[in-house]
């Protein structure tokens, strides 16, 4: 399959698009999958696609993330984007075709298996997040999905090797927005004002000690300020102030504890300085956190196929998010990493590089890890 593989990864590559609007790469999907023989269905700019067994059996779904960022690739490439200002810098093109290639086999080799493999083809996970308006909009129902597979391809792990994690893999990320005020007055006559810079830079330096001194060493938190907007001219006291940010934790209790004592320092600290203080945390993302059971299966999987050397174990979970999250909320699953890496090549850019690119021989380990995995499932379950 390796040609045709690299066929449809540069197809795809070349055009990116936006979360939300992947219209040609949606097009592009359907009319492999119609060449396959494999009925679908679209959902917004999301496609569904089933491929059914010679008998019925569990459902194991395979997902793959569509859209692009923002980013302008170099044009010294023959499959570069032809969408400008646009381009596959994370390597979702790469788990388009991943997918396919699974589809591809189990459609031909439908007598062959019971069950069903249904494919989610995913828009919007770099940008709103397309995950839970998929599980919204039912695509793990009808036939009702048992188990999902999800991978990342990862250009720190050389090419032709797996790197698995059990529980959290990646973070829950949440929004954080405060609102300080104080009181207006002539910078000249300071104690007639309340200054809601400098209350807001005391809320800044106290919201570095609560991961240092709150959460324990042992678990894994951020809490990053990336804007302050406030005050009108230099010689005028600031009489509000509006900051943002981000928090990103592992686990549930460390989520909610970190919000209570934002909120605490917050409100506290604004009124012991004379002004008032507001912060709003608002969920994003969920916390990736993988199913042992399946996250054994595809280990076993990945041992019968390359070999003990080709497979890593990750120590630490990323606090970068990851939206099949929210699947493995609904079902149990595994989602696990790609190498896709080559140090002699030169193909080590990170992920959202406008040098990042793929060594194409991971696409056929990804592809046959995928339909081992699923067979597993479809035969053995967890």
């Amino acid at each position: 399959m390796k040609d045709w593989l690299v066929r449809i990864r540069r197809d795809l590559h070349a055009i990116p698009e936006p979360g939300d609007e992947e219209y040609k790469t949606q097009e592009y999907l359907c009319k492999t999958l119609e060449q396959l023989g494999i009925p679908f269905r679209k959902m917004r700019t999301a496609v569904v696609g089933l491929v059914e067994g010679a008998a019925p059996g569990a459902v194991v779904a395979l997902r793959a993330d569509m859209d692009a960022l923002p980013v302008q690739e170099p044009d010294d490439r023959p499959y570069r984007s032809r969408h400008d200002g646009y381009m596959h810098a994370c390597g979702h093109d790469a788990h388009m075709t991943v997918a396919l290639g699974a589809a591809r086999y189990f459609s031909a080799h439908r007598d062959d298996f019971a069950g069903t493999i249904k494919l989610l083809f995913q828009p919007a996970e770099e940008t709103t997040g397309g995950a839970a308006p998929m599980i919204a909009d039912g695509c793990l129902e009808n036939p009702r999905v048992d188990y999902v597979l999800g991978l990342h391809v990862m250009p720190d792990v050389q090419a032709g090797m797996i790197e698995l994690k059990h529980g959290a893999l990646n973070g829950a990320s949440d929004f954080l927005g405060i609102k300080i005020k104080g009181k207006g007055a002539h910078a000249a006559y300071p104690s007639t004002g309340i200054d809601a810079i400098m209350i807001a830079a005391k809320v800044v330096d106290a919201l570095q000690s609560v991961v240092s001194r709150n959460v324990s060493p042992l678990e894994e938190a951020v809490i990053t300020v990336g804007t302050i907007n406030g005050g009108q001219r230099n010689n005028i006291i600031a009489d509000e102030v509006y900051m943002t940010g981000t928090i990103r934790t592992t686990s549930p209790d460390v989520r909610s504890r970190i919000a209570q004592r934002v909120n605490s320092i917050v409100e506290n600290i604004s009124a012991a300085l004379g002004g008032s203080g507001e912060a709003e945390i608002r969920p994003g993302y969920t916390a990736l956190i993988n199913h042992k059971a399946v996250v054994d299966l595809v280990e076993k999987e990945a041992k019968a196929l390359f070999g003990d050397k080709n497979l890593l174990w990750r120590e630490k979970p990323s606090l970068g998010v990851e939206d099949f999250a929210f699947f493995l909320q609904e079902r149990p699953g595994a989602f696990y990493h790609l190498g896709c890496g080559n140090g002699e090549k030169g193909i080590r850019a990170p992920l959202h590089s406008k040098l990042f690119d793929i060594d194409e021989r991971c696409l056929p380990v990804g592809v046959a890890l995928q339909i081992s995995a699923a067979l597993g499932l479809l035969k053995e379950g967890c």
